[in-house]
């Protein structure tokens, strides 16, 4: 191909638009993200690490029928509770699909979710970490769930420092990340980042959605007393099999486990609970959901911090 015509195609490729809607959880994304889909004749793509999976809607609130049925969404209940499912393989699969939408004729995408890391490997790319030890990995979520994070911390601690300081050591699974690259390849987790942005051939617009903070936690709140309405807890118990999966640690879900384990004489009242090793036994349906929601609070706070960072999104207040 001629030159020109080559450099034509390119700045032509590059007028693409991926307009990507994000914020806390309980904000407001879905229905915002719909409205800009329907304004721009765009799917719905999907980037929350929790809604891709088949078993679990209502504690991922994933979008209702009615939305679903509004607008065409990608990454919604796409992958299986038992796969490991990881960033890197989203930002392989997400920009394969992007690329397959521009060449069908969108000028314009939406994206929408809460995941920052999805976000990130998305408009960023990831480094190069080495693929998941599955052995390790268990033995690694086994240690989390009866000796709590803490342990795993101290552990990281001594071997990646580096690591230690700058990643979000309140998540587990960040944690357990960090140790088995540490443990697999006798390497620091640290050392494998380059920090090197990979370059996409289309523009990218950055929306994040806020809301007062006495708002949000209200809505939050609010949330999970409709999750229970709608049927959490049977949800979660049909689960119980697949707690110990990376995808099962997560807000709703470990809290309903730590009742179960209660419920089934596992935990006595005397003891505490295997994911909330700082908070007591959950000896009552309401004592979880209050934990669910304090919890609920708190990542919806780290979400904003770690977002606060990021001097390319445009913030607009609902």
């Amino acid at each position: 191909m001629p030159t020109t015509k080559l450099k034509n195609c390119t700045e032509k490729m590059r007028t693409k638009k991926l307009k990507i809607i994000l914020g806390p959880t309980a904000v407001g994304k879905t229905d915002y993200s719909i409205e800009a889909a329907l304004k721009y004749e765009s799917p719905v793509i999907s980037c929350d690490s929790r809604q891709i999976y088949k078993e679990m809607s209502i504690g991922t609130a994933v979008p209702d029928a009615s939305q679903l049925a509004a607008v065409k969404h990608y990454f919604i209940h796409s992958h299986n509770v038992t796969e490991l499912y990881t960033a890197g393989k989203y930002e392989i699969e997400a920009l394969a699909l992007i690329n397959r939408l521009f060449d069908e004729g969108h000028d314009t995408l939406v994206m929408a979710g809460g995941s920052g890391f999805y976000v990130d490997a998305l408009v960023n790319g990831l480094d190069d970490f080495p693929a998941a030890d599955q052995d390790l990995r268990d033995e690694l979520m086994s240690r989390l769930k009866t000796e709590g994070v803490e342990s795993l911390r101290l552990q990281l601690k001594s071997l990646d420092p580096e690591s230690y300081a700058t990643i979000d050591i309140a998540n587990g699974q960040r944690v357990v990340r960090a140790l088995e690259v540490c443990l697999m390849t006798g390497k620091p987790f640290s050392s494998f980042k380059t920090s090197t942005v990979k370059k996409r051939d289309f523009e990218i617009e950055k929306i994040g959605l806020t809301r007062p903070r006495d708002v949000l936690y209200d809505r939050i709140n609010r949330r999970v007393l409709n999750m229970i309405d709608e049927g959490l807890v049977d949800e979660v118990r049909s689960l119980t099999q697949y707690r110990d999966l990376a995808a099962l640690q997560t807000v709703g879900y470990k809290e309903m486990f730590d009742w179960f384990d209660f419920l089934d004489g596992k935990v006595s009242a005397e003891g505490w609970g295997p994911t909330t090793p700082g908070d007591g036994p959950v000896t009552s349906l309401d004592r979880a959901i209050e934990l669910i929601q304090r919890n609920t609070r708190r990542y919806a706070k780290r979400q904003l911090s770690y977002w606060g960072r990021d001097k390319d999104i445009k913030w607009l207040e609902l």
